[in-house]
């Protein structure tokens, strides 16, 4: 039988996630800022990892994204927006070096995304959903049961921010949270999951 993650009501029960602070975020703007976001990603070689796109709502409309890509390492996470032209030659060395480790949830349509946005793949990347799926959970774990299960705290998750524009050209700083304790909390699990039970982390491609 196929185990599955802890329910909204029980994570709800749970401590609070510490997550990043507003003061912890970078959002780079110049070539100089994304080359130093850069250097400090890959000087970390492990990174958690997420995109953001602006919503579609009509049937058939084809999404733009990813608008917003992500990286968390242990003290701050870098928000590179995407129609800054000095950020691409960045990420694009980011997503296809083979020296960071980028891990995420449901990281499928990242990759679609992404090739279709850069016309590059990711390379060393590691779902984190596939790592629970290896140790017998059914389905899409997500950031918030991963949370639950592996640091026994509760990440909350707003789907009014999940679905802003996040083409925009200042976001908020709810964005801005939004996006980089979404790459933060993919860090812990990996943390968590490295400590206990490392067997699980071994598939990256």
């Amino acid at each position: 039988m196929k185990k599955k993650g802890p329910s909204k009501e029980v994570t709800a029960l749970l401590e609070p996630f510490p997550g990043l602070t507003l003061e912890q975020v970078v959002v780079p703007a110049t070539q100089d800022e994304f080359a130093a976001a850069a250097a400090e990603i890959k000087t970390a070689g492990v990174a958690g990892f997420d995109t953001e796109s602006k919503p579609t709502f009509n049937v058939g409309d084809i999404s733009k994204g990813p608008h917003v890509v992500q990286f968390a390492i242990a003290n701050k996470a870098f928000i590179f927006q995407v129609h800054h032209e000095a950020a691409r030659p960045f990420l694009v060395e980011l997503l296809q070096s083979p020296d960071v480790l980028k891990v995420g949830f449901g990281l499928k349509s990242d990759h679609s995304q992404i090739r279709a946005k850069f016309g590059t793949g990711l390379n060393a990347v590691l779902d984190l959903d596939t790592a629970f799926r290896k140790d017998g959970y059914s389905g899409d774990m997500g950031v918030r049961a991963a949370i639950g299960l592996v640091l026994n705290q509760n990440f909350r998750k707003s789907k009014s921010i999940t679905t802003t524009n996040w083409s925009l050209r200042e976001l908020s700083p709810a964005q801005l949270l939004y996006a980089a304790n979404d790459a933060y909390a993919a860090l812990k699990v990996y943390e968590g999951l490295r400590l206990a039970r490392p067997e699980l982390l071994v598939s990256a491609s």
